[in-house]
């Protein structure tokens, strides 16, 4: 049995004492929070957590209780032998633990783990405070940071199937007949019946919307193709520092924190690479292991900009001490997305925060990088390998254009200007008659260049 006190947990500064602020969950910032991590001795959940190790992944939980503000006074790892079902963890956890939650006057507890709503309920019960579990938690962080009114009916949307599947719960009310004659249906129909029927209804129209939104952002796409600016897209585990990353690379302001979840919806910013070409740098959400599967459905729409993306990036904190599982949790997620060989051809993995390692560690990892092209060593706050990242992406798109030569009249500046605007001129050769330029090209642009050739003459 693992503990951190309080004494051991950095409060994030200028969290309410008071809890000014109350959602709709019940969760009030500046609550007094108990976190929990079960470590499963065996069966199916024993590598819970992608087999990393239990002081890191209550540490992680800490760090996702801060980020909303909640006020941290313990963390433990509670040793399970099998998994219980009224209450997960054994009845002697159970009644250990609730002599620490009157101690420490603890408001709240949450579960680095999926609860049932039955054991929910019975925790609830035993320990007279709030329970939430993981799914609970990131979708209450989530709900927080989202901005856009795509990310917050995301949000919505994964909350609702998460609440449809927990409305049996402690409370009394759900159990009441409502209204009805019985004429139609039977007797009339439950509390709980109903507030599982405009759930439904809620959902469906929120899927709907979101339809609409993912036509409007393939509009959108469609009219970076005509443009068109290549997309690089930077993706990675939650608080690697994409973000700072980003801001560096665009001069932007996107929110870059020490915050598990700082950035929620996905932000694009041109930056110009070394040639003088323009990108599109897309940030998204970060990933994080478990991610709950409602989450997954809903933030789709969102993570779509990746599918879509000529480059990725995959920012990786390499002095987090469990670097090499984010790195296969945010692989694992791409996949499922339906990426295969792009998690290998199209994708670098800037290796960030190089500044914190240690000296032997750091020259181990340039060495490292130095034998793989696909790395890239960086930091994104000092600003080194920036130059060397920036470069390997513009010889990454100059290999996906081809090479095309054509003849034009000295006359026809317009597509002169058009050639240069969106190809890179290697070579230009003038005679009386006409301009030869060779231009590396995409292929979109070799063929909507025919077409307006094609166009012009008929």
């Amino acid at each position: 049995m693992t503990t951190i006190d309080q004494a051991d947990i950095n409060q994030v500064s200028g969290a309410s004492a008071d809890g000014a602020h109350l959602d709709i969950d019940g969760i009030r910032h500046g609550d007094r929070a108990l976190v929990l991590h079960p470590a499963f001795k065996s069966g199916p959940r024993a590598q819970y957590g992608g087999g990393r190790t239990p002081e890191t992944r209550l540490e992680e939980a800490c760090g996702l209780a801060r980020a909303i503000d909640l006020n941290v006074v313990a963390g433990e790892i509670v040793r399970v032998g099998e998994p219980r079902p009224s209450t997960l963890i054994g009845m002697g956890n159970v009644e250990r633990l609730t002599q620490m939650i009157a101690e420490k006057q603890v408001g709240l507890v949450v579960f680095d783990a999926a609860l049932t709503p039955v054991q929910q309920r019975n925790l609830e019960k035993e320990w007279k405070v709030k329970v939430i579990d993981r799914t609970g938690l990131i979708l209450e962080i989530f709900g927080e940071r989202a901005r856009t009114r795509e990310g917050q009916m995301q949000v919505e949307l994964a909350a609702l199937s998460y609440q449809r599947s927990r409305l049996v719960r402690s409370w009394t009310h759900l159990e009441r007949q409502r209204g009805g004659f019985g004429f139609i249906g039977g007797p009339g129909e439950s509390q709980i019946e109903m507030d599982r029927r405009l759930i439904d209804e809620r959902i469906v129209r929120i899927k709907k919307d979101l339809e609409d939104v993912k036509r409007t952002r393939a509009l959108h796409r469609q009219a970076r193709r005509r443009v068109p600016y290549p997309v690089v897209a930077l993706v990675g585990y939650t608080n690697a520092g994409k973000s700072t990353l980003f801001n560096r690379l665009t001069r932007a302001t996107v929110m870059a924190a020490d915050l598990l979840f700082a950035t929620l919806d996905p932000t694009m910013r041109r930056v110009k690479l070394p040639s003088g070409r323009e990108v599109i740098l897309s940030d998204t959400v970060g990933f994080i292991s478990d991610l709950p599967t409602e989450l997954v459905a809903a933030f789709r729409a969102t993570l779509e900009e990746v599918l879509e993306a000529d480059v990725l990036l995959h920012v990786r904190d390499v002095s987090h001490p469990e670097t090499d599982g984010q790195k296969a949790d945010v692989e694992g997620v791409l996949q499922g997305l339906g990426l295969g060989h792009e998690v290998t051809d199209n994708m670098f993995e800037v290796l960030n925060k190089v500044d914190l390692l240690a000296p032997e560690m750091r020259a181990a990892l340039l060495a490292q990088a130095a034998r793989d092209p696909r790395q890239k060593p960086i930091s994104a706050v000092t600003g080194e390998g920036l130059d060397d990242l920036l470069a390997a992406i513009d010889r990454r798109l100059s290999a996906q254009r081809v090479v095309e030569t054509y003849r034009l009249d000295h006359a026809d500046g317009a597509a002169m200007a058009w050639l240069h605007a969106h190809g890179e001129v290697l070579e230009r050769r003038d005679t009386d008659d006409f301009a030869e330029l060779t231009v590396r090209l995409s292929p979109e642009d070799v063929q909507r260049f025919a077409r307006q050739r094609a166009a012009r003459d008929t």
